[in-house]
């Protein structure tokens, strides 16, 4: 068989590069092929069991928790309050305030006293002025008084009430409402002003502009007692004015006008 001739024949150094040159290829194509192939999946591993964890129950809030039943105590047996106006006997003196008799009207820049229909009203016109009236004629040692205050102009410490035992116009006692809800006794002695019971609030005092009180004042030598709306206060001890006479006050304790007037007075006797 007749050999052929190779149309460019080549040496043997360019047959020799050739055949590298052919092998490097070979061997590119190859890694490039294989790098090509999907990877071989990793193991799936094997599923451990997880220890499932213990839940300690919470225990439940009692707002209202019980009690235990208390062992009940015996009834105590109550006995009434007793009557602070003790041996009030006959009426020795009453005033409807028709005719006014006995007590001294005022008219001035400072205030006025009143006669009006069956009350004497007192009105303070000027900052913290007072005004007043003592019936004349009457005079008293144990009693029980009462009579009606009704306020029509009074605010915060506004003073109205009852002047008793009067032996002067510096000797008396002065049992004082406020307007703010307030009691007190003072004493006045040779001009001097002292408060065997100083302010005290009491919730038998209405704190309000217009209000109407019944004030009660049981007097036993130097024994004491007062009463608002038949509702008992305080007691005091005190014997510089054994006995005198009865009047009524007014006093504004700030720049603002006040008016009270009283009604319906009673005066009884005390059986010792």
């Amino acid at each position: 068989m007749q050999q052929m001739t190779p149309l460019f024949p080549l040496s043997t150094e360019q047959r020799r590069f050739w055949m590298l040159l052919f092998t490097a290829h070979w061997l590119l194509i190859t890694a490039l092929l294989t790098a090509c192939q999907p990877a071989e999946p990793l193991p799936t591993p094997t599923p451990t069991s997880t220890p499932t964890a213990t839940i300690t129950p919470t225990p439940t809030i009692v707002w209202f928790p019980p009690t235990n039943t208390p062992t009940p105590f015996p009834t105590l047996e109550i006995t009434p309050t007793p009557d602070q106006r003790t041996g009030v006997g006959e009426i020795l003196f009453a005033d409807d305030f028709s005719t006014g008799e006995g007590w001294p009207l005022l008219t001035s820049s400072r205030g006025n006293v009143a006669l009006g229909k069956n009350t004497l009203a007192l009105t303070v016109l000027e900052p913290r002025a007072a005004v007043s009236s003592v019936r004349s004629g009457t005079f008293f040692s144990n009693f029980y008084l009462e009579i009606t205050a009704k306020t029509s102009l009074c605010s915060g410490e506004d003073q109205y009430g009852i002047l008793f035992r009067v032996v002067s116009q510096v000797d008396f006692y002065r049992f004082a409402l406020s307007c703010d809800g307030q009691t007190r006794l003072d004493r006045l002695y040779g001009g001097t002003a002292s408060s065997p019971q100083p302010w005290m609030f009491t919730s038998s005092v209405p704190a309000a502009p217009s209000s109407t009180v019944r004030l009660g004042i049981w007097a036993v030598g130097k024994e004491m007692r007062f009463f608002i709306n038949d509702q008992y206060q305080f007691t005091a001890m005190d014997s510089l004015h054994p006995s005198g006479a009865i009047g009524v006050f007014a006093r504004s304790a700030g720049d603002t006008a006040m008016t009270v007037n009283f009604s319906d007075l009673s005066v009884y006797e005390v059986d010792q």
